[in-house]
């Protein structure tokens, strides 16, 4: 049911969560957009602007291995300055009330970490963008040390020091294996829960836009709050198209 008003909405949205034992929370890039980091599809959004890199056009390319970080450190002013925005302010009062025991995310900006949910209950769907690790041997890289390297050498992406393996951000790119361990975590908080509530998410990425439906299907009540419609609005027991942060805000507790 499509919530007819911003004030209708927050009353059910609050309904719900008072009658809720286990909340999941599930967030997509529209949950970022007011911190300053732009989602994908949108327009304006990035892929408009640029194609995505597979990950085997990555790893058999150089020059795409340049490309791909020359896009990332084009955007690190937007990501380094980015701050938890309400909604995901929302949802760590969730977690700090025992609520909502963790989030799964589509996001790879960090910000559900920097919002006061202990990074070991961030369920990274698609992994994280402050960060680098060796393809072959999994060697951590921080971002200034691969800056460093990358500017050095005139923009060519550096290597792994240890194994000579491509390295990469620690991002989910097409193509590329979906992390087992966080889908199987994603898939058991989905189950445990009684309320799963999909923001800012157009739920067309699978296997992740999966989860609302196996919540459903498992008895659970799904709320959708995102700008835009998605596939599975009609079969949520509530939808909200309002904008996140003005939805969530009244849960914030500090």
């Amino acid at each position: 049911m499509i919530a007819p008003d911003l004030e209708t909405a927050i009353d059910e949205l609050q309904e719900l969560v008072e009658g809720a034992r286990v909340i999941a929370p599930f967030t997509g890039a529209g949950i970022s957009t007011e911190c300053g980091i732009p989602d994908f599809r949108s327009p304006g959004g990035l892929w408009t602007k640029n194609r995505p890199i597979p990950f085997d056009e990555f790893l058999a390319s150089q020059a795409m291995r340049d490309e791909a970080w020359r896009r990332r450190f084009a955007m690190d002013a937007q990501f380094s300055a980015a701050r938890p925005g309400r909604g995901h302010l929302a949802l760590a009062s969730f977690y700090r009330a025992g609520k909502a025991p963790a989030v799964i995310t589509q996001n790879i900006d960090n910000l559900h970490q920097s919002s006061g949910i202990s990074a070991e209950h961030v369920i990274e769907l698609h992994g994280n963008n402050s960060y680098a690790l060796c393809l072959t041997c999994g060697k951590r890289y921080e971002l200034s040390w691969v800056r460093r390297q990358f500017t050095d050498a005139r923009e060519r992406a550096p290597d792994c020091t240890d194994c000579g393996g491509h390295i990469k951000t620690a991002t989910v790119s097409f193509g590329q294996p979906m992390p087992e361990r966080e889908m199987r975590r994603a898939e058991q908080l989905t189950l445990d829960c009684d309320l799963f509530l999909a923001v800012g998410s157009s739920l067309v990425v699978w296997p992740a836009a999966g989860f609302p439906l196996l919540a459903k299907r498992n008895g659970a009540r799904l709320v959708i709050i995102n700008r835009e419609a998605t596939e599975f609005d009609e079969i949520a027991d509530v939808v909200i198209h309002q904008d996140i942060g003005t939805v969530l805000s009244p849960f914030i507790v500090h």
